[in-house]
């Protein structure tokens, strides 16, 4: 690789297929990764933890002040109910000025990083290399995170997984900090007709062509 700092930016919406990609991509180029929205769901989970409610906001911004990097590495995380709990949290500015100042000095290190979650590109690494905004229709969105819960032994109808997905969709969307939209130079990968090789195949394509040579 270079010897220049290489960031590579993934943006789009919940179960798009971005963090799969962002993996594979940091694995592929000896970079670390960063999965953003763990550090959402990490915020509500020690709100919860601490029993307050996902709607206190001062307990969600002090949590985001102190969050340390072992709290990433609950699996309690990964469970469907952190997502709707990290989306809610997402919304309060405050909780996302202490993250963004993380994010940053992650994605600052000397090699570069791969960085994958929902304003990358247009508020965390505005200046990146590379930016990809990852998407794919709600269904088949929807379809992959149904496949995926089924997987890990956790139950949900495919129908209550598609209604979480457009409510999430429009709240990241129309949240008035830092809402889920491309950047203006972003690359858009729709990957609804592709399967999880041929859009690695793709998002690698648009990272060779802006590597310095």
């Amino acid at each position: 690789m270079s010897a220049m700092p290489m960031v590579i930016a993934i943006d789009g919406p919940a179960a798009s297929g971005k963090g799969t990609l962002a993996k594979r991509l940091a694995a592929h180029y000896g970079l670390p990764h960063l999965d953003t929205g763990l550090l959402y769901r990490a915020v509500a989970l020690t709100v919860i933890d601490a029993g307050h409610n996902l709607d206190d906001h001062q307990a969600a911004a002090r949590a985001a002040a102190s969050l340390i990097a072992d709290r990433l590495a609950d699996p309690r995380l990964r469970e469907r109910a952190m997502g709707e709990a990290a989306s809610r949290i997402s919304a309060v500015p405050a909780v996302r000025a202490a993250l963004l100042a993380w994010q940053q000095r992650f994605a600052g290190g000397a090699s570069g990083a791969v960085l994958d979650g929902r304003d990358i590109g247009t508020v965390v690494c505005p200046n990146a290399g590379v930016k990809l905004f990852i998407t794919a229709a709600p269904e088949e969105r929807a379809r992959r995170r149904h496949l995926e819960l089924l997987r890990r032994g956790e139950s949900a109808t495919l129908g209550a997984i598609l209604a979480d997905i457009v409510a999430r969709d429009a709240r990241d969307a129309q949240r008035s900090t830092a809402p889920l939209k491309a950047a203006a130079d972003a690359v858009i990968l729709d990957t609804t007709e592709l399967d999880a090789e041929e859009a690695f195949a793709a998002a690698r394509a648009v990272v060779d062509r802006a590597r310095p040579h």
